[in-house]
């Protein structure tokens, strides 16, 4: 049996594991027992309270949280137990309908700590597996992981794509390439479909695993309001808003993102999905900076921006600039508008983001009733015992 470096919690500070919440913090931690001078990062640790008594094993690592708990149970992290944690993320997958189903192939498989599987997220487009490892242990173990697809998916799954660079953490040195960990696809951009409509995704070089898998079913409730409106989408990416938004009967869509490239995605998949017909824009531009002169163009607006507080230290700063946004939307949107508008920042709570809107609200000096309470969808879950997994919220608005 493997012998593991042992930590031994401070008197008291087992008190969340007890409670099954997967993250043990450095400050929790009172000694250590380790056969070679240091903990390697990403090695395997037990964890045992001030007592003795075994709690838990996991994944050591440098910084705030020093382990990521993978089990509360005395067993082997081998090939085995990868499978048995894969199969039973497949299992919720297809009790969701998403496994075999035509008319979505794209979706999220492992969801870090909401699939007992902290530091690990894997997307699945169409024969594609997207691995992204946001923890040494999990980078350490990825061809454990590749492997333990192959064998869940077997021939239904043709390729196993690592694209860790730019999450796992820098300082650890590891100097992570993306790459294929098994098979190879011809292009690196493929077709894959979601609701039934179509999307190109290139997880060699778009942002996260290469789309936006977490507002599937928020996309379906714009299609459901769209109909005759003229549509303001921001912070696009590559139009999934969009589309959905067109599919609904939309009069008009614009697509506005800072990034070129993402705009053009957005048109692709316009014509990809109504070939030139369609009235859609494209703007290159800051999507904070066009929602000043909008005037009253827009009656169904989308605000969809990247997460503006990473961590808790920049909160204030990031709720100034979420309030900000909402109030110039608020402002300008027709009457009887509806405003779609979301947070994905993980450090912001529904509440918090619900009193940031309404304080937005009280400046343009409108009359709004919440239709809507969003968040994300069921494939990316969240564990009962780490509510800290809540990380998108949103508010759908009738705006008088």
């Amino acid at each position: 049996m493997t012998t593991h470096p042992r930590i031994f919690l401070r008197r008291g500070k087992e008190e969340s594991l007890l409670r099954r919440h997967p993250w043990i913090f450095s400050g929790a931690i009172g000694r250590v027992e380790c056969p070679s001078d240091t903990i390697a990062e990403g090695e395997i640790v037990d964890i045992h309270t001030a007592a003795g008594d075994f709690i838990a094993r996991g994944h050591y690592q440098i910084g705030s949280i020093a382990v990521r708990v993978l089990t509360f149970a005395q067993e082997p992290i081998d090939a085995a137990w990868w499978r048995a944690r894969i199969r039973s993320a497949c299992e919720v997958r297809r009790t969701l309908g998403l496994i075999g189903n035509a008319a979505t192939t794209c979706y999220r498989l492992v969801h870090g700590e909401g699939d007992s599987l902290p530091g690990l997220v894997i997307d699945i487009y169409g024969t594609t597996a997207v691995v992204q490892c946001h923890s040494v242990g999990m980078y350490r173990s990825r061809m454990q992981i590749a492997e333990a697809l192959r064998e869940v998916y077997g021939e239904r799954l043709a390729a196993v794509y690592d694209k860790s660079s730019q999450t796992v953490p820098y300082k650890a040195g590891l100097n992570a390439v993306d790459g294929y960990l098994m098979g190879k696809v011809a292009t690196p951009t493929q077709e894959v479909s979601e609701n039934g409509h179509r999307f190109l995704v290139n997880w060699e070089e778009g942002q996260k695993t290469g789309f936006f898998l977490d507002q599937r079913c928020n996309r379906e409730l714009v299609e459901r309001y769209a109909a005759g409106r003229t549509v303001l989408n921001t912070f696009c990416y590559t139009g999934g808003f969009s589309v959905y938004a067109a599919a609904g009967g939309a009069k008009e869509v614009c697509s506005v993102d800072a990034s070129e490239r993402a705009v053009q995605l957005a048109d692709e998949n316009m014509r990809l999905n109504f070939g030139d017909s369609f009235p859609h824009t494209t703007l290159a531009c800051d999507a904070v900076e066009y929602l000043k002169q909008i005037g009253d163009r827009y009656d169904l607006i989308i605000l969809d921006p990247p997460a503006f507080a990473k961590h808790h230290k920049v909160l204030g700063n990031a709720m100034q600039g979420y309030k900000r946004l909402n109030a110039r939307a608020l402002s300008q949107i027709r009457p009887g508008g509806i405003l779609f508008t979301f947070s994905c920042s993980q450090a912001v709570t529904k509440e918090l983001f619900r009193t940031t809107v309404f304080s937005a609200a009280a400046i343009a000096g409108r009359n709004v009733r919440i239709l809507h309470q969003l968040a994300q969808p069921a494939d990316h879950p969240i564990n009962i015992y780490h509510p800290e997994g809540e990380y998108l919220k949103g508010l759908v608005l009738y705006v008088e």
